[in-house]
């Protein structure tokens, strides 16, 4: 009889024109750890939602390829379908209910009931639970995982830990699971939590379930997983068996690309020895992209990077700084003390932004281009107003002018000034933003994921404005950006921030392997390199 558990066969997918899959390949056998790897948008979640039937996909004209479950070929329509397949997933993100219990988490939406006198009038709903047998099964799913729990106690107030447990335990309770993808599942985990939670994997492996494993931390790929597969930008880099890789290959292979935008050497960058922004444990409440303790220094005149992978904090340092989201440390910029949570008043120190969030925070979408650029400067620096003693006019003409040079410069398609911004294109308004922020004539300028959505033309605009500003006005940058090519394009050296923390600072030159390791929060894997 065949190990073969699932075939991923030349699986492409297409959004609106634009290829996010090109022809995947994966084989998972029964009772093997296969290890995912990639960047943010290297196609991981895509396959998966193909995997699972998820709505995405077949509201948006399905995929090329076949999937195949045991050899035989499968149309998995609905995450139903694939649960019917035997295919469970454990996501990072807990789906449990605080005030039942564990049992009843572990069976829900699948309770085990009783027929009574009520039920055998008005019907099944009416039956009565069957709490022995729920726990029994809830007992039996936890003792797989060596979980020390009693099974009746209420989810409310259990470590983070447990609750990935008891999401384990749920699928595989699931009558025939036989196939279990595990998303990022150490993400919120301590230390100790995780090296459980990979026993467990190694322990389900071993009854024959096959398990896909999405991850980005490398020691725990090598530590626990059998063969790895790496995409990048949709495209399959790389399978290996684990014994016949390293962290460091991994690591290159994940981040190694073709790098479309050339690095920009010139003699007239004006980098000194002053800082300007001193940044001394820094937090910020920032969901999802939360940072734990910062420290870090700018040096007036240098462009910055700030790269890492997605949640792990490095949006949270401009968000914090600019007061849009809860922070506090101790911040000196300029020379001078800068007071936390005072969006005004990081503007009027000298601050600019760009926020990776154009639609929540950075436009007024029913508006004009040209008043969103003058905006913030009309706010806080009393700009483009005419002073009439008592009253303060817009000075429509003056808005007028500056909006055109800035459309000129930046080379925002539009009909007019006056169009709507929230009628541009997703790149166009990502340019309005940038113009909003140079409008307020920042000494240092914050950009988050300022080519977002942009085409590859005008990616190498933006980047190359952001040079000219710093080039020939001597403005300090600091870029945050989940394209680590783009950083290495522009940067004088790169921030790498892992779980909350300055992971490392790397320069735009160093090797692919040195940003793949700290980006996986590896970095104290490099020494395999002096054994490699």
């Amino acid at each position: 009889m065949s190990d073969n558990l699932l075939n991923i066969k030349n699986v492409s997918k297409e959004y609106y024109g634009n290829k996010v899959l090109k022809n995947i390949n994966i084989e998972l056998k029964k009772g093997e750890i296969h290890a995912l790897i990639g960047e943010n948008g290297a196609g991981k979640s895509t396959l998966m939602n193909i995997l699972f039937g998820m709505p995405v996909i077949h509201s948006t004209g399905g995929f090329e390829g076949k999937i195949e479950i045991e050899d035989k070929e499968v149309n998995i329509k609905t995450p139903h379908e694939a649960m019917d397949y035997g295919i469970g997933m454990v996501h990072q993100e807990f789906m449990l209910i605080p005030g039942f219990t564990i049992a009843e988490n572990i069976k829900l939406n699948r309770e085990i009931t009783n027929p009574n006198i009520v039920s055998k009038v008005f019907g099944k709903r009416y039956e009565t639970l069957d709490y022995k047998k729920m726990n029994e099964d809830a007992r039996k799913a936890l003792d797989t995982l060596d979980m020390d729990i009693d099974e009746f106690t209420t989810v409310a107030g259990l470590p983070i830990g447990h609750m990935q447990f008891i999401e384990i335990a749920r699928e595989i309770d699931k009558t025939g699971i036989k196939i279990l993808v595990f998303d990022e599942p150490t993400a919120v985990l301590a230390e100790s939590e995780a090296k459980n939670l990979l026993k467990a994997m190694k322990k389900l492996a071993s009854t024959g379930i096959g398990i896909i494993f999405i991850s980005h931390r490398l020691d725990e790929i090598i530590d626990v997983a059998d063969k790895v597969t790496v995409l990048r930008d949709g495209e399959h880099v790389a399978t290996k068996d684990i014994k016949d890789t390293s962290a460091i290959e991994i690591a290159q292979l994940m981040i190694g690309r073709k790098v479309s935008i050339d690095r920009s050497e010139s003699a007239e960058r004006k980098t000194t020895d002053e800082t300007i922004l001193s940044i001394k444990d820094l937090h910020v409440a920032m969901p999802g992209e939360r940072v734990m303790g910062i420290d870090l220094e700018v040096k007036k005149g240098e462009i910055l990077g700030i790269g890492g992978l997605a949640g792990q904090g490095k949006l949270g340092i401009a968000n914090g700084l600019m007061g849009i989201y809860p922070a506090k440390g101790e911040i000196i910029f300029n020379g001078n003390k800068l007071e936390l949570n005072n969006p005004k008043g990081s503007i009027k120190a000298g601050i600019g932004f760009v926020s990776e969030d154009r639609k929540g925070i950075g436009l007024l979408l029913e508006e004009s281009i040209e008043l969103n650029i003058a905006f913030t400067a009309m706010q806080i620096n009393n700009e483009f107003l005419t002073d009439l003693g008592l009253l303060k006019l817009k000075n429509s003409g003056k808005i007028r002018k500056h909006a055109l040079e800035m459309i000129k410069d930046l080379d925002i398609r539009c009909t007019s000034p006056s169009q709507k911004t929230g009628r541009l294109s997703g790149g166009n308004q990502q340019k309005v933003c940038v113009a909003r922020a140079l409008t307020q004539n920042p000494i240092l300028l914050f950009v988050s994921e300022p080519t977002r959505g942009i085409d590859i033309g005008a990616k190498k605009l933006v980047l190359d404005l952001l040079l000219q500003l710093n080039q020939e006005y001597g403005m300090t940058v600091i870029m945050t950006s989940s394209e680590l090519a783009e950083l290495r394009s522009i940067c004088d050296k790169i921030a790498i921030i892992c779980e909350g923390k300055v992971e490392g600072i790397l320069s735009p030159l160093a090797s692919d392997a040195e940003f793949g390791l700290m980006m996986s929060g590896s970095s104290k894997l490099a020494d395999e390199r002096s054994g490699s």
